[in-house]
């Protein structure tokens, strides 16, 4: 049975890679407190069984593909929030982002001639140490570009998936203690509370409705004014502004038989019914035990929608919540949600919009389509993909990187295919926030290139390392799980001295910019989780982007540097 297994695999090497990827994904699932492998290196563990179990032939042209579909996603997905990481709000964590991936760099390089490592065991040992799988990919590529026997670059490219093997299952722990347990006892905060603290700098509350509820969660009912109420007398403006620290509107009136649009200037009289929208605690609260409640479905029957709006208007980005709040077109509206680079955002009136950023805004349909008009553009959701640019993207950004290189002491480095690819995806996702139809591709597409994409390259490496996975494992091992400790922790070391004593950060967006700055996501949800907030994020996601830039990339110097 197991050689017909055996001989079935090697036969039919497609069914092979899908067995790898289902396989990786269950290994991926399974979770030991905030720790698990991930579907990346689940992938990579199950492609280095297989490939010890079976010599299964390896595409090179199919390892290429999916690499390259996977960089042009991940800089389409993280285009606007590089740009906007390089902005005022962003800049401290993209320097520790920056600082950080340096040091990870430095570190791999001593920590690699030290123990005197051939180019791709070195590259494996940064990319698993700095858990940058993408890493491997273009290590893979600069492998292939060496001018050294072909026999010779098959055993460095298997080299690569050995040491990230080892290496990385620390390199994602490592992080996750560093920053939730290490961290915060050096720096003698407890992380509750000094998240709290945040949070009512930023303008959040957790036991008393604000701003961040009001955006949130709104009803909309109707109420009779008897002639005893505060309101009647008043205008709408100034009804509305009698709760100015909540988000309370009047949307129509009846008054008799007639129903009238509440205009700002519109005087309200007894015996009007009024509809209002209003956080529900609010309305419970402070209306619903003083006004007579009316169900009139004629004056209730306001069409409401929710929109994704992607922010394009530059006068808006660098505004913070509390003043986009009080422009003249946010009256009616409520903000649900706020996304950027796929992170949730906390709602506060002190966090700063940036261009790039998906909010999704409920309200009155006019309100909704003018706010819309004032933020961007509505993103309605669409199967279609831009073949065309991307296909283009990909051709071009090869082309640059093949032919574009630099010297660096005697060593002269060129981009490669896949720098270059990285590099268009980078460009096609900032021009889509300058205009969002150009290169238009949903979501789902991308989520698929990345996460497919990577998880099959990285099978096929695994598979492609399996037969020599143990021998070199046994020569090895334990010098790069110690090295790779090292190449994990001294750059979380370092950026934690820059980013408390010489940038001076808030301790929280230190913590997070540091998850971000290892690209660790599971680090900045564990952070999260203990400190009860999800503030850490504000630091996360300017550091992410330019680090998984930045760590990518060392995947090519890391072989060039040991090449040499």
């Amino acid at each position: 049975m197991l050689t017909w297994l055996e001989q079935f695999l090697v036969r039919y090497p497609e069914l092979a890679l899908f067995l790898v990827i289902a396989a990786g994904y269950w290994i991926g699932s399974f979770k030991i407190g905030a720790f698990s492998l991930g579907p990346v290196t689940g992938s990579l563990f199950a492609g280095l069984v297989v490939g010890d179990f079976a010599h299964v032939p390896v595409s090179s042209m199919t390892k290429s593909f999916l690499f390259l579909l996977f960089l042009f996603g991940v800089g389409y997905s993280v285009g606007p929030q590089f740009v906007q990481a390089m902005k005022r709000d962003g800049l401290k964590p993209m320097l520790l982002a920056v600082v950080v991936c340096l040091t990870g760099l430095a570190a791999a390089i001593v920590v690699g001639r030290i123990l005197g490592l051939d180019p791709g065991l070195a590259a494996g040992l940064m990319s698993g140490a700095l858990t940058q799988s993408a890493a491997m990919g273009t290590a893979t590529d600069a492998i292939n570009g060496l001018s050294v026997p072909e026999a010779q670059r098959a055993l460095y490219v298997s080299h690569i998936a050995v040491a990230d093997a080892v290496c990385y299952i620390f390199g994602y722990a490592g992080v996750i203690m560093w920053c939730t347990v290490i961290a915060p006892a050096l720096l003698k905060i407890d992380l509750r509370n000094e998240a709290l603290e945040l949070e009512q700098s930023l303008g959040m509350t957790r036991t008393k409705p604000g701003l961040a509820s009001a955006w949130r969660k709104f009803e909309l009912r109707a109420y009779r004014l008897d002639e005893h109420s505060p309101l009647a007398g008043s205008t709408v403006a100034a009804a509305e502004a009698r709760l100015p620290e909540h988000r309370l509107f009047i949307h129509r009136i009846r008054r008799g038989e007639r129903m009238l649009q509440a205009e700002p200037d519109a005087v309200l009289a007894p015996g009007d019914v009024i509809t209002i929208s209003a956080p529900r605690q609010i309305i419970v609260e402070l209306i619903g035990s003083r006004a007579e409640e009316v169900e009139d479905m004629e004056l209730l029957d306001i069409p409401l929608i929710a929109a994704d709006v992607f922010l394009i208007n530059a006068k808006l980005a660098g505004m913070n919540l509390q003043d986009a709040s009080q422009q003249d077109w946010t009256r009616g509206l409520y903000l649900r949600s706020w996304s950027r680079g796929g992170q949730e955002l906390p709602i506060a009136p002190g966090v700063v919009l940036q261009r790039g950023d998906l909010l999704r805004i409920v309200g009155p349909e006019p309100v909704v389509e003018n706010a819309a008009k004032n933020i961007g553009v509505i993103v309605a959701p669409s199967t279609n993909i831009d073949f065309v640019v991307l296909g283009l993207a990909i051709f071009f950004g090869g082309i640059v990187g093949v032919l574009v290189s630099f010297p660096v002491g005697s060593i002269k480095i060129a981009l490669s295919t896949s720098v270059g690819t990285l590099l268009a995806g980078l460009l096609v996702g900032y021009l889509r926030t300058l205009n969002p139809r150009f290169g238009r591709i949903p979501d789902g597409a991308i989520s698929l290139m990345t996460s497919l994409g990577l998880a099959a390259f990285v099978g096929l490496t695994g598979i492609h390392a399996g037969p020599i996975f143990l021998s070199s494992l046994r020569e090895s091992g334990i010098g790069l799980l110690l090295g790779g400790m090292v190449v994990t922790l001294l750059p979380q070391i370092v950026g934690f001295c820059f980013g408390h004593f010489v940038l001076r950060m808030n301790p929280i967006l230190l913590l997070g910019g540091l998850t971000g700055a290892q690209t660790v996501t599971a680090a900045m949800a564990a952070l999260q989780e203990r400190s009860g907030s999800p503030v850490p994020v504000l630091g996360y996601t300017p550091a992410y982007p330019v680090a998984n830039i930045l760590l990518t990339t060392w995947g090519s110097v890391m072989v060039l540097v040991f090449a040499a």
